[in-house]
């Protein structure tokens, strides 16, 4: 079973001003979508970014969608990322195989 994760981002929080930069990104708001091509389950978060006046600043207006997922998989960390998939991939598996089912009644139609 291949399962393919998708990132989101749902929105972005920014503060108005730092140190002359305008639009400074400070907290992503994003959602992970996870299907295995018959089952589907999505985990939302946010995650706080620390403005760093000594790296390259992109532009408001210059951010992509990949630029933004990065930053927030580099401030969660590749442990926290692999949890998050982990835990995708047992929603994804309680899915396929659920552990209690209701059946119809027996002597219904």
């Amino acid at each position: 079973m291949t399962i393919t994760y998708t990132w989101e981002i749902e929105s972005v929080d920014c503060i108005p001003l730092v140190k002359n930069k305008s639009k400074v990104v400070s907290c992503v708001h994003w959602r992970v979508n996870a299907t295995d091509g018959a089952n589907n389950t999505t985990v939302y978060g946010a995650q706080s970014l620390n403005f760093d006046e000594n790296a390259a600043f992109l532009d408001y207006a210059n951010l992509s969608k990949n630029t933004v997922v990065g930053w927030v998989q580099a401030a969660m960390g590749i442990d926290a990322v692999t949890k998050l998939q982990e835990t995708l991939d047992k929603q994804l598996e309680t899915l396929a195989n659920p552990p209690i089912i209701t059946p119809p009644l027996p002597w219904s139609n």
